[in-house]
């Protein structure tokens, strides 16, 4: 008997959209490996948000394919796109909580949702949770009533709530001081090794990106300039390339 290939986690190749005429993106080739953190790149309007929307299922490409978890996303009816969800957390740009949910009500919703823990084996769950992103004593709290870099951390811990094979984050230290986008980085690379994860991280910020990221793709009109480590795209012989990382 043949050995069973075991496919990457995320796999998207030819991959394109165009918003009001615009191409976005313009046949895009990627696989991440498993428990590989990727980290995409590129000046803001060249696609990186768009692209993880295309990932976990809330935009549709106009052409190419999105394979997550062994699963082809254009392929799959609503119900069956909804249990791929389930294997995909996801961190939005603003972190999107619940603001009518305490801290730990909203770590709690996917739990209530898509679980059968009930009890004091979900409360224990949510606690876990919180306390791996060292916000434990602040369960009872509104989202109104923490800082931004605090609710992106309990965005994070949400997205953790269904124990998923695949981590995206959009912009995880957008509009963050630097001491608390670096206790950002570090509650990712944390993770990253507890876990063992796969993501992909869109970010802006290069040189923090290096504490958790395995390797940085570099979108540019629409497709991916370059990839690699941080030292190859601080050593590219490409002037858009050199110019962006020397920016960031």
């Amino acid at each position: 008997m043949a050995p069973v290939q075991k496919t990457d986690p995320v796999t998207v190749s030819g991959l394109r959209k165009t918003f009001e005429g615009q191409l976005v993106l313009d046949g895009i080739d990627l696989s991440v490996r498993p428990g590989e953190t990727v980290a995409v790149l590129g000046r803001s309007g060249t696609g990186k948000s768009v692209l993880l929307k295309l990932l976990v299922g809330l935009q549709r490409p106009d052409a190419g394919e999105i394979r997550i978890c062994g699963q082809v996303l254009g392929n799959l009816k609503p119900a069956e796109l909804n249990e791929v969800r389930k294997r995909v957390g996801f961190l939005f740009q603003q972190a999107a909580l619940y603001d009518s949910l305490t801290v730990g009500g909203n770590v709690d919703f996917p739990l209530a949702r898509h679980t059968q823990i009930t009890g004091e084996a979900r409360r224990d769950k949510v606690r876990q949770l919180l306390s791996d992103v060292g916000l434990e004593s602040d369960l009872d709290k509104m989202p109104s009533e923490i800082s931004g870099g605090m609710q992106k951390r309990v965005g994070l811990a949400r997205a953790l709530a269904l124990d998923p094979e695949v981590l995206l984050l959009d912009e995880p230290t957008s509009g963050l001081d630097p001491l608390t986008a670096v206790e950002i980085e570090e509650q990712i690379s944390g993770l990253k090794r507890r876990r063992n994860i796969t993501a992909v991280v869109v970010t802006h910020d290069v040189r923090g990106a290096r504490s958790f990221a395995d390797r940085f793709i570099l979108l540019h009109q629409g497709r991916i300039l370059q990839a690699g480590s941080f030292d190859d795209l601080l050593h590219s012989g490409h002037p858009f390339v050199r110019e962006f990382i020397g920016a960031g």
